[in-house]
């Protein structure tokens, strides 16, 4: 199956995604969700795969978040065209990556900012290197994500300071605040993750499935539950709430 955004492989029973515009930082644009939601769809189906391992093209990256210029785009939109716009671009993937039937792993190779920070919070595993950083931006553009996932990677009380200020998280403290498992030199960031890759295909996969359904599903109110509330928020009452000043003026400056 062709892809656009993402280069998708399979080494036995590992699937690897690689977000690949490197050009644009590994921006997540809408062709960028369309190509995870179908790439997430096909490891559902595939019951050889046993793990899956995300990264970002190039040595800069992993994600720099949302495309400025769909961002730019939508600016102007009401909040129904916004809502409408949003719902149509695929944006549940990251639910879908959340609850997928097997463990994931993000090889974190270098800034992980605004969606992208989403993105690496709702995986199972991740791995850094010198290179990484995340910073959890939405409520700086006055927008909210993360509320259901963060939390359960690291401490309520840093969730909630690193969501409230959208400040840089680099490797060191990532590694002691749980926001990554291990931390590698850059050189050795995929064989790390690949080697922690194999090593969960080599156990049971039914019982890692099994094992990762329960942790999802056990622990408080299940992850779709509180994703939707989050959908429910962002629908809602945070209509009414007005883009930050100036937040318009620097999506055209970043988008010339």
């Amino acid at each position: 199956m062709p892809y656009s955004a993402i280069l998708y492989e399979v080494d036995g029973p590992i699937a690897k995604i690689t977000l690949n515009r490197p050009e644009a930082l590994n921006a997540l644009n809408s062709v960028m969700r369309d190509d995870m939601d179908l790439a997430l769809a096909t490891i559902e189906q595939d019951q050889d795969i046993r793990v899956l391992v995300i990264t970002g093209a190039g040595s800069r990256a992993f994600s720099a978040g949302g495309d400025i210029k769909e961002q730019v785009a939508t600016a102007d939109l009401t909040p129904e065209e916004r809502i409408l716009r949003q719902a149509q671009s695929g944006g549940s993937y990251v639910l879908k990556l959340a609850t997928l039937r097997v463990p994931t792993i993000g090889a974190i190779n270098g800034i992980a900012w605004g969606g992208a920070a989403l993105l690496s919070s709702a995986l199972d595993m991740r791995v850094g290197c010198e290179k990484t950083n995340f910073r959890f931006l939405a409520a700086t553009y006055g927008q909210a994500n993360s509320t259901w996932s963060l939390p359960l990677v690291v401490s309520l009380p840093k969730a909630k300071e690193l969501m409230f200020t959208g400040r840089e998280v680099h490797a060191e403290e990532a590694l002691e605040i749980g926001l990554l498992n291990k931390l590698v030199p850059s050189e050795h960031l995929m064989e790390e993750a690949m080697e922690m890759a194999g090593m969960i295909a080599n156990s049971h996969p039914v019982m890692v499935q099994g094992i990762r359904k329960l942790l999802t599903q056990g622990i408080g109110t299940g992850l779709a539950d509180r994703w939707q509330l989050e959908r429910d928020a962002v629908t809602s009452w945070m209509r009414s709430v007005p883009p930050r000043e100036g937040f318009s003026e620097f999506l055209a400056r970043k988008g010339e």
